[in-house]
């Protein structure tokens, strides 16, 4: 909790709610000028090395990347500040609503004034229910009980754009390297913020990636290369050197690396192949494609 205060105020990144839970965290952040992603990587690196140090171990601590979802404020907000405060309540860290109000590792205690701390913005998320300090925390209070009976909510994890790692510079960065995602589900919000997210990427990213915004991703190539060659999705993802499968997976290499922009070393891991075939492979994969006149695109 310490250094997650000290690297919120170095980066002026402000926080309405976050929740530490045994094996997990939630943070709500809106984005200064410093990046999420350079914001998690000093909490998160630092963290690791000083644990690491501590108890004698080696390697990774934490599981899997950090995963963000970029949300409209209006009207998300106080639904995501409800969400995320009632996740040591869901996760059984408290037995109830009285022990949350105590519960330490959670932002709900400041907001009804039970703790203090100098990097959540209590006053912002406050001002939404009252403006008499008493009015507003009791207001807010009634509104978090209101969601206790409302359990898990699968609205309030994205289906939007794209699986970002945060604000407009990872979008950037994610569409660059070909993160994309079936249904991109990590963005949050109405039809009309997701148009104006995904044009202002559009007008402002340069990759020649145009299959992308259509929602192509690294499976749907596996299956367009399967149907065209006539063998199974699976066992072009399974090294092997029959001929098909060969030429199969050519063609995703080659469409991978071209129209999406996959890295190689991605390919290569996923293929379970080296990069020097992958590289190779990208070559025949064109001049398949290119022969035969193969299109991706069924139209």
């Amino acid at each position: 909790m310490e250094r997650l205060g000290k690297k919120l105020q170095e980066t002026q990144t402000a926080c309405y709610a976050w929740a530490l839970i045994p094996n997990h965290f939630h943070l709500l952040l809106r984005t200064g000028a410093t990046p999420i992603s350079v914001v998690m990587r000093r909490l998160l690196t630092g963290y690791a090395a000083r644990y690491n140090r501590r108890h004698r171990r080696y390697g990774h601590l934490f599981q899997n990347r950090f995963k963000s979802i970029l949300c409209q404020e209006d009207p998300y907000l106080l639904e995501l500040v409800r969400y995320i405060h009632l996740n040591p309540l869901r996760a059984g860290s408290v037995g109830d609503l009285k022990a949350l109000d105590e519960y330490p590792y959670c932002g709900h205690g400041r907001l009804v004034g039970n703790f203090e701390n100098s990097w959540q913005d209590v006053k912002y998320v406050l001002k939404f229910f009252g403006e008499s300090l008493w009015t507003a925390r009791r207001r807010y209070r009634e509104f978090l009980a209101e969601g206790v009976v409302q359990g898990r909510r699968p609205d309030l994890v994205g289906g939007g754009l794209i699986r970002s790692a945060g604000g407009w510079s990872a979008i950037k960065e994610m569409r660059r390297m070909g993160g994309y995602q079936k249904g991109d589900e990590r963005l949050l919000g109405d039809g009309e913020f997701v148009e104006k997210v995904l044009r202002h990427a559009e007008e402002t990213l340069k990759p020649p990636y145009p299959l992308c915004t259509p929602g192509f991703d690294f499976s749907k190539i596996v299956d367009r290369a399967a149907e065209l060659t006539g063998i199974k999705p699976a066992d072009i993802l399974t090294a092997g050197r029959a001929r098909r499968a060969a030429a199969a997976r050519s063609m995703v290499c080659f469409w991978a690396v071209r129209e999406l922009g996959l890295p190689q070393t991605q390919l290569s891991h996923t293929l379970r192949i080296s990069q020097p075939a992958i590289s190779k492979a990208v070559s025949r994969g064109e001049k398949i494609v290119k022969d035969n006149a193969f299109s991706l695109t069924k139209g």
